[in-house]
């Protein structure tokens, strides 16, 4: 795969400064994160090791590459084309011909996507986006917006109409993403990653644009050189977190992470999780935006790239294209596998398959929430006397985060809770 320009010129400096891959402009290195990553030989999965992890036929064995990223994460010239396979674009047993072929469907696809868009609002894929809204609630175009509505019957105006009310939101999102890196300082960069926002939008009706979408699209579209790939690696990312972003008058998709990490605390601190209660924290609102979008405000930006790979390989499973492919009707019966097949499960999959948690899928973010919570155990129980101090501690965590520690904190509590849960049902 062609690697994007803003990774070409360093792809050389194999063991470097992580900078050198994602440049911050000279006047915000003050106010980002501290970036703890570096690839170390022998641990993280490099272009070479990447390579050789391919049969002739372009068959990957996922095994050993899970074991190497979860060691020591990706090399940053590699991490789009990974990231590819960990988030379920592709089945590691796949040929490469096979893969080339989905490949261009999936870019057909885009385009069709794309060009549909484009007819009713010119501006997609002109290398230029918006910030000030186009229609108004009644779906008349703003004077001088040079908006065009497509003749169509009514269920599709009122789609259309819902689009073009999200994609000045999209706009000044977009303008408020990841602004420390050079990369988008190009304002043709910020388009393609409004472009890439607004068609998902555009297909997603049923939840549309959510503020939050955009970090995590983000990385796909620096990483991956073609807009169409990094829609699609966006795509199936969101298809992990997308009940996430749904919400109505009543509630927030999120609720169901929050109940869940409220029952795991419940369960691994009680004492921490009464305080909380306590003091109406109970509900673990105040961890809404480290779920919704992984953690990225906490790190610096290689740092939750870092964070979200290795999480990705720690629940990666086998059948996860398979079951994509088949929109969730693919059923495996995971008992009694042999190790050679367990091994293709990441870590924390497998100690969900091995133990028949399959309510645990995809979780893991909430492990990290509680593994943060269990560090500040001290400090939250000793001086959060209210839900400001709750806030102001968790907010303090920014930029103090080590990824890795915090993963192994998170493995450690989702064994605790899972030998707990399975006590307390025996």
């Amino acid at each position: 795969m062609k690697l994007p320009v803003c990774l070409m010129s360093n792809s050389i400096n194999a063991n470097g400064d992580m900078e050198s891959y994602f440049p911050i402009r000279p006047e915000c290195k003050e106010d980002v994160p501290k970036t703890r990553f570096k690839p170390k030989v022998g641990k993280t999965l490099s272009e070479r090791r990447w390579n050789a992890a391919f049969d002739k036929d372009g068959r990957l064995d996922i095994a050993g590459v899970l074991r190497r990223i979860q060691r020591g994460g990706i090399h940053p010239s590699i991490k789009g084309a990974v990231w590819e396979f960990l988030l379920g674009c592709y089945d590691p047993n796949s040929t490469s011909q096979e893969r080339e072929d989905l490949r261009q469907k999936r870019r057909e696809q885009y385009a069709s996507w794309k060009e549909q868009c484009k007819k009713i609002a010119p501006i997609v894929g002109s290398g230029k986006f918006v910030t000030t809204p186009l229609v108004n609630e009644d779906g008349t175009p703003v004077e001088d917006s040079g908006v065009v509505l497509s003749k169509s019957d009514a269920d599709s105006d009122k789609k259309a109409i819902r689009w073009l009310l999200s994609l000045h939101q999209i706009g000044l999102d977009v303008v408020r993403t990841d602004r420390p890196l050079v990369y988008y300082e190009n304002e043709a960069n910020q388009a393609k990653l409004w472009d890439v926002l607004a068609i998902y939008t555009w297909v997603d009706d049923d939840i549309g644009y959510v503020q939050g979408m955009n970090d995590i699209c983000s990385p796909m579209v620096i990483l991956l050189g073609e807009e169409a790939d990094a829609f699609w690696c966006f795509e199936h990312a969101m298809r992990r977190v997308r009940e996430n972003f749904r919400s109505d008058a009543t509630s927030m998709g999120v609720q169901a992470q929050l109940g869940i990490l409220s029952q795991v605390m419940r369960v691994i601190d009680p004492k921490l999780h009464q305080h909380l209660e306590g003091l109406d924290g109970g509900e673990y609102l105040f961890a809404i935006r480290m779920l919704m979008v992984l953690f990225r405000r906490e790190f610096s930006f290689v740092d939750a790239l870092y964070l979200w790979e290795v999480m990705w390989a720690m629940e990666y499973n086998p059948n996860m294209f398979a079951d994509y492919a088949s929109n969730g009707s693919h059923e495996v019966v995971e008992t009694k596998l042999s190790k050679k097949v367990l091994q293709q499960y990441g870590k924390y999959e497998r100690k969900n398959v091995k133990t028949g948690r399959t309510d645990q899928k995809s979780l893991l973010a909430v492990f990290l929430v509680a593994g943060v919570l269990e560090t500040k155990n001290k400090k939250l129980l000793n001086e959060a006397k209210g839900l400001d101090d709750v806030a102001q501690i968790m907010g303090d965590i920014t930029g103090s985060l080590d990824a890795k520690k915090a993963l192994t904190e998170a493995l450690k509590i989702h064994k605790k809770y899972l030998n707990k849960a399975r006590k307390d049902e025996s």
